[in-house]
């Protein structure tokens, strides 16, 4: 029988390494522009296909994390996702990158259907745990700018995919002779289960639904563009690189210490009550840092991640609550799939959008669409005690 803490700590790397190795272009694609001879905007869609298939493949890989193993699957994780990254550092062509950016898209697609079921099923508190793996997740995401700057600066963009390539296949051989076929019982989350009457379901599927797409859309965007964002908008502090990841990796903390916090708070309140709080921040915060630079840049940035984090831990923690063991990878892959497919368009958008009218035009058009987020937090039904859902 596996130890339910190991099983953790290996998913919760895994959270990291999904992040992190998705964020490497974002980062080095600063770099990456002049040796390769293209703009930002030219070279930034060569990404799309890599984040369609981190949705779109979700679906596949869900249904293979029920239907044959998740633990298999996981290891399929670690190694291909690993020997994608060190082929984005060999390539020469634009053709080659956007193929080797797929297969980083097409491995990354099979941690959230299938590492986060299996953070539900070993999980003893479901919010904390949920709220620590997302932590990983984010430092995935501050760490992938932080490293991929200093690495780039110094040692050039081919090493910074190169490196965390040949780490995470390391991990992946560790994991793969400690962790055997997982425990598919599921009784540690039969008294975490969220009820609500079922003539409310439809809400609680709607409000997912719409937050899920709205949030997934403005994460992907906010993240890939972010060490843009700040490389034209901090130019007054700074032009480094380095510093500027440093930078782009401080705010992310802000992230992860509130993806801790949320996941305390859904152990101990209901959804709604959390949610709709962290729901009224993003829109005024986007609207506000479309004019922004410099400190004040900063400061508003933080708020929105803040706002990012603590939805994407909401989202999960709904699924987990809602689900039932036999099918909650399933239940992860349809939720990831609409999520990730909408992230993908997200960076194609942001393309048009900042060649339309730069940052300013970007960050107030997804200022409009975290509208939503506060509508789908309104819509979500309060948890009832069982005893009155059986009776409805």
């Amino acid at each position: 029988m596996n130890n339910p803490a190991l099983v953790i700590r290996y998913v919760n790397a895994a959270h990291f390494i999904d992040h992190y190795s998705m964020l490497i272009f974002a980062a080095a694609v600063v770099v990456m522009g002049p040796a390769l001879g293209m703009s930002y905007s030219e070279l930034l869609p060569y990404a799309t296909p890599a984040f369609v298939a981190f949705g779109a493949g979700s679906l596949v890989t869900g249904w293979l994390g029920d239907r044959w193993s998740r633990r298999h699957m996981m290891v399929i994780f670690f190694l291909g996702i690993g020997a994608a990254m060190i082929s984005v550092g060999l390539v020469q062509t634009p053709v080659q990158l956007g193929a080797a950016l797929l297969a980083i898209g097409i491995f990354a697609s099979i941690y959230h259907p299938v590492g986060t079921a299996m953070i539900v099923s070993y999980a003893d508190k479901l919010g904390s745990e949920m709220g620590i793996n997302g932590v990983w997740g984010n430092l995935g995401v501050a760490s992938s700018a932080l490293v991929t700057g200093v690495v780039g600066q110094y040692l050039g963009w081919r090493w910074a995919f190169m490196i965390p390539g040949v780490v995470t296949i390391g991990i992946g051989l560790a994991f793969m002779s400690s962790v055997a076929h997982e425990d598919r019982r599921g009784s540690k989350q039969a008294a975490a289960q969220a009820r609500v009457a079922k003539s409310d379901m439809w809400r609680v599927l709607l409000s997912l639904l719409i937050v899920v797409i709205a949030i997934s859309t403005t994460f992907n965007a906010i993240t890939v563009s972010l060490p843009k964002l700040f490389a034209e908008r901090l130019a007054d502090l700074t032009r480094s690189p380095a510093l500027l990841g440093v930078i782009a990796a401080c705010v992310y903390v802000f992230g992860a210490m509130t993806q801790y916090t949320v996941g305390k708070l859904i152990d101990r309140h209901s959804l709604k009550s959390v949610f709709l709080p962290i729901s009224v921040l993003l829109a005024p915060l986007l609207y506000f840092a479309a004019t922004l630079n410099d400190f004040g840049l900063i400061v508003v940035a933080i708020g929105i991640v803040i706002g990012l984090f603590g939805q994407v831990t909401i989202n999960d923690a709904m699924i987990g609550k809602y689900t039932a063991e036999e099918w909650r990878s399933r239940a992860y892959s349809v939720r990831y799939f609409v999520g990730f497919t909408a992230a993908g368009a997200s960076v194609g958008l942001v393309a048009w959008l900042y060649a339309q009218g730069g940052f300013t035009t970007m960050l107030r058009a997804f200022s409009a669409l975290c509208v939503l987020v506060i509508v789908a937090a309104l819509i979500l039904p309060q948890e009832k005690p069982a005893a009155k859902v059986e009776a409805a």
